[in-house]
């Protein structure tokens, strides 16, 4: 069997994979519904475990997969549930550290192999921490593989007792071509208007209002560029527990700053955008910094997690929770237009240098028959 294609030989099955989902962010969300049409696509029978929400959201069913509705929850119901649909699996494919763990489970007293993917870090402090560190363990324990969408999460893998801990190739969902910055047909100035950024900067920030987002820190900078002419305008897109808490600061301090809620016009704000802002405590596989340099968007980020190796050299990388340091880097760009075109030729090249969503399709099925192909005898 090819690693590129799993159309069974005559006489056999096709190969019977479930990606397990737990809900996940957005961006193990888009991948497991980008690797599932890819796996359909090469005769591979796909059932995606995951929330009902999450399929309305990404339509995995769409994609020619079958999906079974599974909680994001570890209790009794959601683990036999997920038992059942596994029951003749060839091999299970989890994403995420609590989706694995109730995968573990489900597969307890079975053979069937288990492949984990870590999208990101699950991290808390206090007894949380401490389970989640339990849950880390058994999960790469159990593993046949552990796949990790960046260095530090393989490298944290192998620590926790992975016995195969590998880079995963993750292709950006959905991955469109360079926005052409003389384009006729751009919106920039229609969004621009309609988010109040006219004659002004804009930055953009994406993501969810939760607490490792950093956008406490991010208004802590937006204070600091209130003096210069003009003032650059911080526009945030995104929902989460955080909301109230935010729009109080910004209200009180009178920030610069507007939380626009969930869009689904990512794409049209980033071209729109002068500067993308990453200021998040961490972060393995940004799908906002491959946004951004894709859309050729100087990106000014926290050098955390695996954005280092994801940018390399194409974005202005600063320490998280330094409010000075955010600052500092954003007013230097937006008084140096050379440099910001260098960080777009640099993103551009850096963005080629990433895995295509076939070649992650690949990657995922040479792993696939190295765990489910006969092994010749001794």
């Amino acid at each position: 069997m090819s690693p590129l294609s799993s159309n069974a030989p005559h006489g056999q099955s096709p190969l019977r994979t479930v990606q397990v989902l737990g809900g996940g962010n957005a961006g193990s969300s888009a991948h497991v519904r980008s690797l599932a049409e890819g796996l359909v696509a090469r005769g591979v029978r796909v059932t995606v475990c995951a929330p009902m929400e999450a399929d309305r959201v990404y339509d995995f069913t769409g994609s020619g997969a079958d999906h079974v509705h599974v909680p994001r929850s570890s209790d009794p119901v959601s683990v036999a549930a997920l038992r059942t649909a596994c029951a003749n699996a060839d091999l299970v494919h989890a994403h995420g550290l609590h989706a694995s763990f109730r995968t573990v489970l489900a597969l307890s007293g079975r053979t069937t192999p288990l492949v984990v993917t870590w999208h990101n870090r699950a991290q808390a402090e206090g007894p949380r921490g401490h389970l989640l560190r339990v849950l880390e363990r058994r999960v790469v324990r159990t593993a046949a593989v552990v796949l990790g969408t960046s260095p530090d999460l393989v490298e944290r893998a192998r620590l926790t007792g992975a016995r195969d801990a590998r880079l995963a190739a993750v292709g950006l969902p959905g991955q469109r071509r360079p926005v052409v910055l003389d384009d006729p047909d751009r919106q920039r100035p229609k969004v621009r208007a309609e988010l109040g950024a006219i004659g002004r900067p804009l930055l953009i920030a994406v993501g969810s209002l939760d607490r490792h987002r950093g956008y406490d820190v991010l208004l802590d900078a937006a204070r600091r560029w209130r003096d210069l002419d003009p003032v650059p305008l911080v526009v945030i897109a995104g929902e989460g527990p955080l909301r109230p808490v935010l729009q109080r600061r910004i209200e009180d301090e009178e920030l610069p700053v507007r939380l626009i809620g969930r869009r689904e016009d990512v794409a049209e704000l980033l071209a729109a955008a002068d500067l993308a802002l990453l200021t998040s405590s961490r972060e393995s596989r940004s799908v906002l910094a491959q946004e951004a340099l894709h859309a050729r968007v100087p990106l000014v980020a926290t050098q955390v997690g695996g954005v280092p190796d994801l940018v390399g050299d194409a974005a202005e990388l600063v320490p998280y929770g330094d409010p000075v340091a955010l600052a500092d880097a954003v007013v230097r760009l937006l008084a140096d237009p050379e440099r910001c075109a260098l960080l777009r030729e640099r993103g551009l090249r850096q963005a080629a240098s990433w895995p295509t969503e076939d070649e992650t399709v690949a990657q995922v099925l040479s792993v696939y028959d190295e765990l489910t192909q006969p092994r010749p005898l001794p």
